[in-house]
């Protein structure tokens, strides 16, 4: 999934820093969930995963991927609607998206406030009909009591994981493009997501993750902040509407989400940013404290190291890394990479 920091490509190289610095344990707290990518990463390393994010559609893919370590049954489901895949060797899982991409369509939120349909280019009118559709099949099953808990964050998971493919966006949600991406016009079809399991008890929190401080004990805290003062929660609003699919009260030529005052980061304010990261710094249950930041960041580098200095050893290292497409505006619109920045803390 295309996301403004996402961690994904760089993933490999984090882990070699972290192996090459000698640092142990079986425990890991990622802070800035997102889209779960480090957590997964984490978790078929075998470590016992903790995440949390301000973002309800980071919960949703947290509970399918870090949480959920049980195979996709949907028995219940399944004797339901009686359906077969076309596919040789289909899992339960495949089956059920398979019976998702062929349903008929209805109407619905998005259709009708993000197609043309309702004067907005984010999604072809066709699959803002899908997504739709799609969204409220899995609704209904839910309050039916035709799927566990688990399998609901898995469909909702999918779903939220196929939009980014045929969304007429940039990277971001905060604005569409006035023409057709050649891919958003390609009807929309479900993809399933991968079973990811290990050897522990993993959990997942939608939660400000200084709130839980005094609740988590970890090996390893990750924190991955913004960079910038640009918040998260308006620049994927679309998701968030997908995932809560909550018919909220939208605002602007680009349909946001009217109130996301809960969810504002303090790490958008590099006054805030400091104080916050102080309090994970002096209260956190760790043994090493790893900072991905960038050097772009609106922390400044020697307030970074004056803060996490107090509370034992600290070292930086740095290497390049492209540049997310979206974040290419201002004096930097030149510079294709930029320096990935790991401070790591030991107490």
């Amino acid at each position: 999934m295309r996301f403004i920091g996402n961690k994904e490509n760089i993933l490999d190289k984090i882990y070699q820093i972290i192996t090459e610095k000698g640092i142990k344990g079986q425990s890991f707290f990622d802070l800035f969930a997102g889209t779960t990518n480090v957590g997964r990463f984490f978790k078929k390393k075998n470590y016992q995963v903790y995440s949390s994010d301000l973002l309800y559609f980071s919960f949703v893919l947290q509970k399918a991927y870090i949480a959920n370590n049980q195979e996709f049954a949907f028995d219940k489901l399944l004797k339901n609607i009686n359906f077969q895949s076309q596919q040789l060797f289909a899992t339960s899982l495949q089956i059920i998206v398979d019976y998702l991409n062929q349903i008929p369509n209805k109407e619905g939120f998005i259709w009708k406030n993000y197609t043309p349909a309702g004067g907005r280019m984010y999604f072809s009118e066709e699959n803002g009909l899908r997504i739709d559709t799609m969204r409220q099949q899995i609704e209904d099953w839910k309050n039916e009591n035709l799927i566990s808990e688990n399998e609901y964050f898995i469909l909702l998971s999918c779903l939220i994981e196929t939009v980014p493919f045929y969304a007429n966006v940039a990277g971001i949600y905060a604005a569409f493009h006035k023409k057709w991406d050649p891919r958003a016009v390609k009807k929309l079809e479900l993809r399933p997501i991968e079973f990811m399991q290990n050897d522990f008890e993993n959990q997942c929190f939608h939660e400000d993750s200084v709130n839980l401080l005094d609740k988590i004990e970890a090996d390893i805290f990750y924190l991955d902040p913004p960079y910038n003062q640009r918040q998260y929660a308006p620049n994927y609003h679309l998701l968030e509407t997908i995932a809560r699919y909550d018919n909220p009260e939208i605002k602007g030529v680009t349909g946001l989400r009217a109130n996301y005052e809960n969810q504002k980061s303090k790490f958008c304010n590099a006054t805030t940013a400091l104080q916050e990261l102080e309090k994970v710094a002096k209260f956190g249950k760790y043994k090493t404290l790893i900072l991905s930041y960038n050097n772009e960041g609106i922390m400044p580098q020697n307030e970074i190291f004056s803060i996490l200095s107090k509370y034992g050893k600290v070292e930086l290292e740095e290497f390049d890394y492209l540049r997310f497409k979206s974040n290419n505006n201002g004096e930097s619109k030149h510079k294709k990479h930029i320096k990935e920045q790991l401070y790591i803390l030991r107490r």
